[in-house]
């Protein structure tokens, strides 16, 4: 049926394709499983109940007034802002001067830092009793601040956290894009004196669209299940006021116990991520290419 080549490259797949089934398809069909049934850790019976628990969330004011609205406001502020970040240090890194791999070499750090770490460091900064920023607030002469118990305040600091470690990566990711174009355009453009404006509006953008396009797709898919550092962080609060999505799930699977509720929203929020996906990769392709 197969030829040999046919079955050394089956062979040679079987070993990724067994994990993806065991540690991606299996959980996921036991996940969606237990979110048509009343399953949790003090009911074992798992009574069959529909569509109940998906009913649940997506009536929950919670889910629908903060979580859903906090998870995109991220979403798309984290993806712009590391976009806009990296894509303006690509720019900078992609002509040669003194110390260009030492600079490079910093840059990466962010990207070795584990994000529960850094989400760690960043809480310490921002400590309302002895963090380094409101000494040096107290010592110009202004007051120190509660970071971590207002809800703007501690947005921003998630905000500015997932931003800095996630830079590097877009800026790794372009800069590669960058050295890859060709030199022939912009050696032309050159010669007949166009500013550097429009050098990278018309030359250096289009040409990079595909590279940004990508990164963009992938960054807010992940960005979207972020959850480390907002749960080191704030763990959702002040109160729910800077809950994402995948702090909802957790609570209510692991948390309240209660493992249909919790896999019903896992669910719904792979179904926002693959809508998200398709919907950003037309809009940002399409917005690359006016």
């Amino acid at each position: 049926m197969f030829g040999e080549q046919q079955r050394f490259v089956l062979l040679l797949i079987a070993p990724a394709a067994l994990l993806l089934l065991l540690f991606q398809v299996v959980p996921i069909v036991i996940g969606a499983n237990a979110s048509f049934r009343d399953w949790a850790l003090y009911n074992p019976r798992k009574t069959w109940i529909g569509f109940d628990h998906y009913v649940a969330v997506i009536s929950d004011p919670a889910f629908l007034y903060v979580v859903l609205p906090n998870t995109f406001l991220f979403m798309v502020l984290s993806v712009a802002g590391a976009l806009v970040v990296g894509l303006a240090l690509a720019l900078l890194l992609n002509r040669p001067f003194r110390g260009q791999k030492l600079v490079q070499t910093i840059l990466l750090v962010p990207l070795m830092v584990a994000p529960v770490i850094a989400a760690i460091m960043i809480r310490w900064i921002f400590n309302d009793q002895f963090g380094i920023v409101n000494v040096v607030l107290e010592a110009i002469g202004l007051d120190g601040q509660p970071w971590l118990v207002q809800r703007w305040s501690a947005f921003g600091i998630i905000l500015l956290t997932d931003i800095w470690l996630w830079t590097p990566w877009f800026t790794l990711l372009l800069l590669a894009g960058l050295q890859s174009l060709p030199k022939e355009p912009f050696e032309a453009a050159a010669i007949d004196g166009t500013t550097t404006w429009r050098v990278f509006r018309f030359l250096t953008l289009p040409m990079l669209r595909p590279v940004i396009v990508v990164c963009v797709v992938i960054r807010a898919i992940d960005a979207f299940r972020t959850f480390d550092i907002v749960w080191t962080l704030t763990g959702g609060g002040p109160g729910r006021s800077t809950e994402l999505f995948s702090l909802y799930a957790y609570v209510h699977a692991f948390l309240n116990l209660d493992l249909g509720r919790g896999s019903a929203a896992a669910i719904i929020g792979g179904l926002i991520i693959l809508v998200i996906g398709v919907v950003l990769y037309r809009l940002v392709d399409r917005i690359a290419k006016a």
